[in-house]
């Protein structure tokens, strides 16, 4: 039986890179006022890739159960110079499970995920396609050139979050890196290739290998509604995210059992210490009700860490599909038809 897997065959060089086609994947909630221009700016740059690569595009808008017009809007938008799909999911699945759906449903090659609150541009997803198609990079990823913008108890709680879920692993995940980052033909198989159900992008990304290159950038202001990620559900990402892909919670509990099991030994060779060369015996109410009560916190710590990886165990049991897609609809760019009718458009001119 074989326990890994060859996607060597799957190689791309500059030559055969743009015939592979890049899919854009763009999951959206609640995104109904900035949408057709998000679609607007995409469908330039398809015009540029077709141009400069002759790089065929699809755009994959997947709607996370939204509450206003997302879906009309996304139904109603065309497919000029790219290919247009909509993917309905049956409720809010959450952004990882709307990540794989577009995933599932990319049609192309190379795979790309963009946020669709706009402030991952555009623009930028031209000088990713290079650092594939020209220098063989396989994985792109970006990441914030800085977080000056930010609060300290913020930057601090990211760093903390990054040096928590890194501590011991073999495949670190880059500190800021996002969800915004493209993926070539052979990273993608390797990504459907993971049977997990709790899934954490940033981290599978990074663990799959290949040649992975940064690209920092600064994120566009948010020119519509606002962010449905609050501190709350930040802490609940962080969660997910650290129970879902590295066991430091787990050595960590273990660190601190043993530290506070050290702890206790030498204060009870203290206690025997003024026993033997004083002769006094050291009143034990206080110490022993702040004991009991520091290891019994301690305690519901680990139980509640413990709890989260077995949850973990048995939603994989479970088997539940990530998702249920409630309707899917595609638009398709003719290139002939335009070409022909630029044909007709010169000749008219002329």
């Amino acid at each position: 039986m074989t326990l890994g897997s060859d996607v060597s065959g799957m190689t791309t060089t500059a030559g055969t890179a743009a015939a592979k086609g890049l899919s854009i994947v763009v999951p959206v909630y609640n995104e109904a006022a900035g949408l057709a221009a998000l679609h607007q700016r995409i469908c330039d740059l398809a015009k540029t890739l077709r141009e400069r690569y002759r790089l065929a595009c699809e755009v994959v808008y997947v709607d996370d159960g939204s509450k206003d017009a997302t879906l009309a809007i996304a139904r109603a938008l065309p497919a000029d110079a790219i290919d247009v799909q909509v993917v309905s999911l049956s409720r809010n699945f959450g952004k990882e499970a709307a990540l794989m759906a577009g995933l599932d449903h990319a049609r192309l090659g190379a795979v790309m995920f963009m946020d669709g609150d706009g402030q991952h541009p555009p623009a930028l997803i031209e000088q990713l396609v290079r650092h594939w198609i020209d220098d063989g990079y396989d994985v792109v990823y970006t990441a914030k050139a800085h977080r000056d913008n930010e609060t300290f108890l913020r930057r601090v709680a990211v760093h903390g979050f990054y040096a928590l879920i890194n501590w011991g692993a073999r495949q670190k995940i880059p500190e800021d890196a996002g969800d915004f980052r493209l993926l070539s033909p052979r990273a993608v198989t390797a990504l459907r290739q993971l049977p997990e159900r709790n899934r954490f992008f940033k981290g599978l990304a990074s663990w799959i290998g290949f040649r992975q290159i940064r690209v920092d950038y600064e994120p566009s202001a948010r020119a519509h509604g606002v962010t449905t990620f609050n501190a709350a559900s930040l802490l609940g990402l962080s969660i997910e995210g650290l129970t879902s892909f590295s066991v430091a919670p787990l050595r960590f509990a273990s660190l601190l059992g043993v530290i506070l099991a050290g702890g206790a030994f030498l204060f009870g060779l203290s206690i025997l210490w003024e026993v033997f060369t004083t002769g006094k015996q050291v009143p034990g109410y206080p110490s022993l009700v702040i004991g009991l009560m520091t290891i019994g916190g301690v305690q519901l710590i680990m139980i509640g860490i413990v709890g989260e990886y077995i949850g973990k165990i048995l939603s994989e049991l479970k088997a539940r599909p990530i998702y249920f897609v409630a309707e899917h609809s595609e638009k398709h760019f003719e290139a002939a038809q335009d070409a022909s009718s630029d044909a007709a458009k010169r000749t008219a001119a002329e």
